[in-house]
Formats: structure tokens, sequence, C-alpha cells
């Protein structure tokens, strides 16, 4: 299985819990300016400038929260918790070092965050 596919069918099966939200953070530089000319896959721009999209190098692949219900000691309130997870496809995929410490900071923050090979991995990480 592709990690595109993974990715949809963890967001396919943890999406329809109605206590998580995640999304696709697609990350990468793109380029913006004037068109000069376009002749198939070559594109000159004038004034070009890149546009970054995405949270930051090295942020998972699926972001959003789950939200929980604390305890009656913190006032019965609901608390989202963000999710971070990063999907990969193969037992030896790795994570970048800028992904580990994206994860890092993430869970030494509070949020969940973990890799995901499958549906089952990705619940896990969840709270």
């Amino acid at each position: 299985m592709t990690e595109s596919q993974i990715q949809a069918e963890i967001l396919r099966e943890l999406g329809s819990r109605t206590d998580v939200r995640l999304f696709r953070n697609n990350c990468g530089v793109g380029w913006s300016g004037q068109l000069v000319r376009r002749i198939d896959n070559l594109v000159t721009l004038a004034n070009a400038r890149p546009i970054r999209y995405g949270l930051t190098p090295g942020s998972a692949d699926l972001i959003g929260w789950q939200h929980i219900t604390v305890t009656p000691e913190m006032v019965g309130r609901k608390l989202a918790v963000f999710t971070s997870i990063e999907v990969k496809a193969h037992a030896t995929g790795r994570l970048t070092p800028e992904q580990d410490n994206w994860r890092r900071v993430v869970s030494s923050a509070g949020g969940a965050a973990g890799v995901a090979r499958s549906v089952a991995e990705a619940a896990a990480i969840l709270i």
C-alpha cells in the first residue's frame, strides 16, 4: 500500500470518529510571478518569488486535534489536544531529523504525535 493510500484510509477511518479531526498537511514550495511563457511543462515567470505552504518543514502529514473531556477537578471542560501523525508506507521508513524534532516538540507540549504505517497505529497515537 502506498503512503497516499494509507493516509486516505487513516483519514476515512479516524475521520468517522466524532472526537477526532484530521487534515492533510501538504508542505512545499511553489512559485508566483507574472507568466512570460508556457511551453508544455516549462514555465517562465517574471518577478518570480517562492511561496512556502504547509506548517513548517518536518511537520507531520496529518494534523488536527482530538477533543477530550477533562476530569471533574478540571471543571469538566472539553479541550482539543493537538494531534500530529506522520505516515510512512514501509516498515523501514524513517523520520527525517526535522520530522523527529517536530514529533518531539508536539509530544513535549502535551500533544499526541507519532508515526503510523496503518490505521491501527494511527489510532494508537490518539489519547
